[in-house]
C-alpha cells in the first residue's frame, strides 16, 4: 500500500468549508477508484491560518494515477478550494506503508 501526503495552509475562516469540500467533494470522487483505501483530515490551529495535512492510502500506483494522472507528484487542487488557502504545496510526497497495523474491528472480525 502507499501513503500519498498532501499539506496546506487554510485561512481560518474557511477551515470548516474546506473540510467539507474533501468530504463532499474530493473523497466520494476518491472512493469510486478501484484500490483507494482510505482518506484521513488532520488539522492543526496556526496564527497564520489552519494547517491540514490530507492522507489517502492506495493499494497501487496505478489506482493514484487514475486520481492525479501521470504525473503522480503533482498535488491536485480544485480552483474551488485554492480560493480558501493561504498556501498549499504542490507536490505530495508518497510512502511505501511498510506494516499497517489494523484497528480492533479488523483484527477481531
Amino acid at each position: 500500500m502507499i501513503g500519498r501526503i498532501w499539506r496546506a495552509l487554510v485561512k481560518t475562516e474557511e477551515a470548516n468549508n474546506y473540510t467539507r469540500h474533501l468530504q463532499n467533494d474530493t473523497f466520494p470522487r476518491l472512493s469510486r477508484i478501484l484500490r483507494f483505501v482510505s482518506a484521513s483530515i488532520l488539522r492543526k490551529h496556526t496564527a497564520r491560518g489552519v494547517e491540514f495535512i490530507v492522507l489517502i492510502t492506495w493499494q497501487s500506483v496505478d489506482a493514484i494515477r487514475q486520481f492525479a494522472g501521470e504525473t503522480i507528484d503533482m498535488a491536485v487542487v480544485p480552483q474551488t478550494a485554492r480560493a480558501m488557502m493561504v498556501e498549499y504545496d504542490t507536490t505530495v510526497t508518497h510512502y511505501e506503508i511498510a506494516a499497517p497495523f489494523p484497528g480492533p474491528k479488523e483484527r477481531d472480525g
